[in-house]
């Protein structure tokens, strides 16, 4: 079994370690990697997928093949279908998103890379994303840079870049909220 690092600890780090030893067995890792980028992206696309995963009230059964003929649709098998048909099966589904994102990071240390996580409220065009990395590359010292990109309206422009720890907020919105702040401190 894979060492723990902190990308892997809880509930869905032992989930994604152990996906992550059963790809690297079966010479997949790229596979299942892309399936579940595919799959996060989906549930972060889809208030029903969403709600599908997260709900208490769907019983197990129900729930498992209503996420198997998801997948089915969007094209996900072999390891991964598998995956999270068992996870589903076992109760599980509400951390799938969580145990996705623990793979990745996992496959994404392992590799050498540096995954920065970026917010931005309007979706980044291909070269917008190409010029960030380059940035990143430059200002990180490193190679490798995986950029996971969100979109979130409520920060109104701008972008928060998270690299480990570290928060850059340039967004409009904590901008706003800092000139608030200041205007309370005059009156």
């Amino acid at each position: 079994m894979s060492t723990a690092t902190s990308a892997t600890t809880g509930v869905a780090g032992r989930y994604a370690s152990a996906l992550f030893d059963l790809a690297d067995s079966a010479k997949s890792l790229d596979q299942v990697a892309e399936d579940l980028g595919t799959f996060r992206k989906m549930a972060a696309e889809s208030a029903d997928l969403a709600r599908l995963i997260a709900s208490p009230v769907i019983g197990r059964p129900l729930q498992t093949k209503a996420l198997l003929a998801v997948l089915d649709a969007a094209g996900i098998k072999g390891l991964t279908r598998n995956f999270i048909g068992t996870v589903a099966g076992n109760g599980r589904a509400r951390e799938l998103v969580a145990m996705a994102t623990a793979f990745l990071a996992e496959l994404a240390s392992r590799r050498g890379e540096t995954t920065v996580a970026v917010t931005s409220a309007v979706a980044l065009s291909p070269a917008q994303l190409q010029q960030l990395t380059d940035t990143l590359r430059s200002v990180l010292g490193s190679t490798k840079v995986s950029v996971d990109a969100r979109v979130e309206p409520d920060i109104l422009g701008g972008l928060v870049v998270k690299v480990g720890s570290r928060l850059f907020d340039s967004s409009i919105r904590s901008k706003l909220q800092r000139l608030q702040l200041a205007m309370k401190g005059v009156a």
